[in-house]
C-alpha cells in the first residue's frame, strides 16, 4: 500500500481549535488552559486517506512524537537521511520520533490508541520493546502553522527515559541516532521546526 492510501487519524481543525479560539503556534504542556481542552477533541477523531489529508488545512492529522530521554541527563537527537519518507525534511534534525497515528479498533479509547501507535513507531524506528516503555507519558501539545507541513499536523508530544544502550537505528538509512545534553541541544542546527520550538518552550525557560 502506497504512504498516501494509508488511513490515518485527523481531527477537523474548527474542532480542535475551538473555532481558533484555543489555536497556538509552539508547544504546550499540561498547565496551560488549552491543552485539556484540545486534548478532549481527540475523541472525535475521523479516519481519512491520508494523501487527501496532506494539504488539506481543514484537518490536523495526529502525530506522535516521542522524546527520548537518558538517566545521564541526555536527550536522543536524530537525523533524517535522505532515505526517508518526508522529502520536505530530508537533512533535519529532530528531537521527537514518531509518525502517523492509524485507528486501533480493539482499544478502550482514543488515549489508548495514542499510547499503541506511539510504542509501534518506538519499536519500528528505535528498537523499544514495550517493556522498555513502562514510564513513557503524554507531556504537552506541538503546532506549528508558519509553514505547510505544519499547517496540516499537530503533534502529541511524549516522554519517555530508557538506557542509552538500548536505542539502535533500525533504519539506518533514514535516521543517524545522536545523544545530545539537555542543555547543549540549542547548539545543534538545523532542526524541523517542531523539535526548535519543543527546545524553546521547554528546555530554555
Amino acid at each position: 500500500m502506497s504512504k498516501f492510501d494509508e488511513p490515518i487519524l485527523v481531527v477537523p481543525r474548527d474542532v480542535l481549535f475551538n473555532n481558533e479560539a484555543d489555536a497556538f503556534n509552539g508547544f504546550i504542556g499540561m498547565n496551560d488552559r488549552r491543552y485539556e481542552r484540545i486534548l478532549s477533541t481527540f475523541s472525535e477523531f475521523e479516519v481519512k486517506r491520508r494523501g487527501d489529508m496532506e494539504e488539506d488545512p481543514a484537518y490536523k492529522q495526529l502525530i506522535g512524537y516521542v522524546i527520548i530521554t537518558s538517566d545521564k541527563g541526555k536527550t536522543l537527537v536524530y537525523k533524517r537521511l535522505t532515505g526517508g519518507g518526508e522529502a520536505r525534511l530530508h537533512g533535519m534534525l529532530s528531537i521527537g520520533v514518531g509518525g502517523h497515528m492509524n485507528d486501533v479498533p480493539d482499544a478502550s479509547g482514543i488515549e489508548e490508541k495514542l499510547y499503541i501507535n506511539a510504542g509501534r513507531e518506538l519499536s519500528e524506528e528505535v528498537g523499544l520493546s514495550q517493556e522498555q516503555l513502562e514510564d513513557i507519558e503524554i507531556v504537552g501539545l506541538i503546532n506549528d502553522d508558519d509553514n505547510a507541513v505544519g499547517r496540516v499536523h499537530i503533534g502529541v508530544v511524549f516522554k519517555v527515559t530508557v538506557e542509552e544502550a538500548d536505542v539502535a537505528s533500525h533504519e539506518e538509512d533514514t535516521l543517524e541516532l545522536i545523544w545530545e545534553r539537555d542543555d547543549q541541544l540549542s547548539e545543534r542546527s538545523p532542526y524541523e521546526s517542531w523539535s526548535e520550538l519543543i527546545i524553546r518552550d521547554a528546555y530554555e525557560r
